[in-house]
This record gives structure tokens, sequence and C-alpha cells, in this order.
């Protein structure tokens, strides 16, 4: 059973979606259309996932990791379905800000931010009424206040516990993200002297599975045993010969203690999907007992992954002595994830070659699916059993709605993809084509900003 956009809907609302619950013909039309490669993002599931992430936590503030995907018909998606933006950047912000978020509603933060970005997010702060701005070092607390900001502020604690799927991700453990927890009480009290401390922040990592649960628990614990410090007065022992006003000695007014996201989804067709229901039970148990203070959620893959594919094109089918190379035109620049971190990716062969059998009637065939940059890690897979793919045919690479767009680049000189979003039944386009003339559109300016032209004047 389908619904009108082809996605499956067996379920008012499944767990997850597979790559196969997309429909054939609907997305071979969208590549015929819109050309290739073409990112789709399928706007009602992710009003979905959003639903039932609110569901598992009723009680906490959600809030959206922005950069899983910023594209502004995604934000405003996720803006309706009633969660809050997390934003790593300044330009995140100002997206937020665009796609209709109030001031209130918006959480900055950032890791070892530049001079540039503090500057407008205090500049953001002054006409933002109620945007909090998370730091995880003292000398950011400095930064800020050296630029009169005395407002909303959560203090980043390293909680020294990390998880997620990739090294690379795992942020609980790794020093450059937040304030040591032995020391972490002291610096939000004499932060509390300066600025609005509201809440305490802490993120275990990104992709975190059933594997990861325990480690999620234990950060969860130790964050819920700092808050609890936090809003009571300050022991003898932590204050020591600590002077007055540079530390506050009485019980601090926090707001929120947010545990942050990172809740995996599954990528291969034989995962289960997370059982969310009990991660926010989990979660709440391991938080304990905080009268007054809200707990707060950061999801972002959650919300995106299973929402987007992206399609690519075969144009080149290569024997080799030891593997079918199938070459196609999405390459690294659309999609990092393998090369950076070695992730996995279901790929579907879609068929659409002029004059070719379906895909169910060919033979399945050992394919490695490589794109058109000039390295040998541009590769989406090795060794990977499809239908065997004829020159023009559509694939599909599956659950790539996270961190797929948000990591394209223009290396190599390759423009980024389009972008389409799918919604009750219709598709539109939400971020065109990048063309050759963009590749070098700030050099063009540049230059003729120094033959004394003004932006307003071309």
């Amino acid at each position: 059973m389908t619904d009108v956009d082809g996605v499956a809907s067996a379920q008012a609302n499944p767990t997850t979606r597979r790559l196969d619950d997309w429909d054939t013909a609907r997305l071979t039309a969208l590549a015929d259309t819109y050309e290739t490669p073409l990112y789709v993002q399928d706007l009602d599931r992710v009003r979905q996932n959003c639903a039932r992430l609110r569901s598992a936590f009723p009680d906490a503030d959600v809030r959206y990791a922005v950069k899983a995907h910023t594209g502004r018909a995604v934000l405003e998606t996720v803006r309706e379905a009633g969660l809050d933006a997390e934003c790593a950047s300044a330009g995140e912000v100002d997206r937020a800000l665009t796609a209709g978020f109030p001031g209130d509603h918006i959480h900055y933060t950032a890791v070892n931010p530049p001079a540039r970005d503090l500057d407008r997010v205090v500049e953001i702060a002054a006409e933002a009424s109620g945007m909090t701005i998370t730091l995880g070092a003292v000398d950011t607390l400095d930064r800020l206040t050296e630029r009169g900001y005395d407002g909303r502020v959560c203090l980043r604690v390293n909680p020294g516990v990390g998880a997620g799927h990739h090294a690379k991700v795992r942020t609980g453990a790794a020093p450059k993200f937040g304030v040591p927890y032995d020391r972490a009480e002291r610096v939000a009290r004499e932060a509390a002297t300066r600025v609005d401390v509201v809440g305490i922040h802490a993120h275990a990592g990104s992709g975190i599975d059933a594997d990861g649960l325990e480690d999620h628990r234990s950060l969860v614990s130790r964050m819920g045993s700092l808050a609890r410090s936090l809003t009571a007065p300050a022991s003898d022992e932590l204050v020591g010969g600590a002077v007055d006003d540079e530390f506050v000695t009485d019980a601090l007014a926090l707001e929120y203690v947010d545990v942050g996201g990172g809740f995996g989804v599954p990528y291969r067709a034989d995962e289960p999907p997370l059982d969310l229901d009990a991660v926010a039970e989990a979660t709440r148990d391991a938080l304990g007992s905080l009268p007054g203070v809200d707990l707060a959620v950061e999801p972002g893959r959650y919300v995106v992954a299973d929402a987007g594919l992206l399609l690519t094109r075969v144009n080149t089918v290569k024997p080799t002595a030891s593997e079918v190379v199938v070459g196609v035109d999405a390459g690294m620049t659309d999609l990092l994830r393998p090369a950076m971190y070695d992730a996995y990716h279901p790929i579907r062969l879609l068929g659409g070659a002029t004059g070719a059998p379906e895909p169910a009637d060919r033979a399945s065939t050992s394919v490695t699916v490589a794109g058109p940059i000039c390295e040998t890690g541009d590769v989406f897979c090795r060794d990977r059993q499809i239908e065997r793919p004829i020159r023009g045919d559509v694939l599909a690479v599956g659950i790539t709605g996270a961190y797929g767009y948000e990591m394209a680049s223009q290396y190599n000189s390759r423009p980024r993809p389009a972008e389409v979003a799918l919604a009750g039944g219709d598709a539109r386009l939400v971020r065109r084509r990048e063309r050759h003339a963009d590749l070098t559109r700030v050099e063009r300016d540049t230059a003729a900003d120094a033959d004394g032209e003004t932006e307003g004047s071309r």
C-alpha cells in the first residue's frame, strides 16, 4: 500500500523507512525531470519523525540539530512540527531565523567559535529576544563578556563518556568539547556572576545505536548529578576560599539539562530500528529527579536521515579482472559519508536505461559503485550485490537526508546537486543545481569590487 508520494504507508507513521519503501516509478520520473545527481527530501516523513520524537519525549524540549540538514524547506517543516533549533554556527542561526524560528526557540551551540561568528551571534541575540548561547570553554565566556553579552548561557560539559557510529563523531569524551566534568560546577558558578546561566549541556556522539545506549545513560546520569549540585547551595568543599563576588554560592535557577541527541537510524536492511520509547524512558530514569528543571534533547539525524535519498545515473559499466566498476555521476562531492566515515548506505537499482530489461529481470552481480572524482576513496560501495546496471540506469542511494547535502562540496570544481522536496503529493525544486558559473562567482565578485563596483551596482 502506498500514498500519493509513492511512500509506503502500511502504518501511519512507521518506525523507520527503508530504501525499498520508495516508489520506483516516482523516483525515476524525478530523475528524468530534474536530472541527476539529485537529492530528494520527503517533508511528510520529516513531520512523522518529529511527531514520533515529541511522543517519546512529551515533557522534554526537543531541539532539532540543524547541522543535519539546513535546507529552508526542512527547517520550516521542523518549526511547524513544534521543535526548536539547535545551531552550531552563526550561519545556522541566520538560517533558523530566516525559516521563522523566534529567538527564544534558537540555541547556539558552537565549538571554539570564530570571532566573526561570535560578533554575529551577539548582534542577533540583541534583537532576537530569548536566544541562548552555549559555551564550552572559559575563554568563550570571556570573549562573550568582552562583546558586552550578559544574556542567556548554557554550559557545555565534557562528561568523559562518548558513543556513536564512528570515532570521528564520538564527542562526549573528546577534549575539544566542553568544560571537564570535574571543573564544571565551579565554572558554572563563576559564569553566573557575569551571565544568566540557564542550563547545562552534554552530547555523547552521533549515530548512537542499541550498543551505545549504556554510554548514553552514563552521560545522562552524570549530568543529572551535576544539575542537582548546581540547583543546591554550593558545598563548603567546593567554595573553599572563593571570593563572594566571583562565585555564586546560592542555588542556580537552571531551566534545563540538555543531554544531546545522536539517536541512530538503521542504515542496513537487517538492522532493527532504535526503540525510541525505551531510549526516552532510560533517559528520564538516568537523569533522576530534578524538580523545576526540564529535560532537553537534540536529535538531528533521527529527524531527516530516512526522509532523504540521492539519485544518480550510471554513465560507465567497466568489467575488470577483479570486479565490475559501475561509474555514476554522483561522487564524494555529493555524498561524503562513505569516503569520510566508511559509512554504509543502501543502494537500489531503479532502472530506466532506454530499451533495457526491468531490474527484476536481470541477474544479480557484485559491483563497486564509483563516482567521478579523481580519488581512490570516491566510491559508494565495494563488492555490493545488486541487479547488473546498464549505462543510463538510475541508482538510488538511501538514507542520505542527514549529512548528505550538508557535506557536499565543490571539490574538483564540481557544482553541487539540485534538491527536490516532496510534500502532500507534490514535488518542488527547493535548491537549484549549481552551474559552472557559480564556481567562480565569488572570484568575479571580488574582481568587480576591486574595480570599484559595489554589490548594489551589479
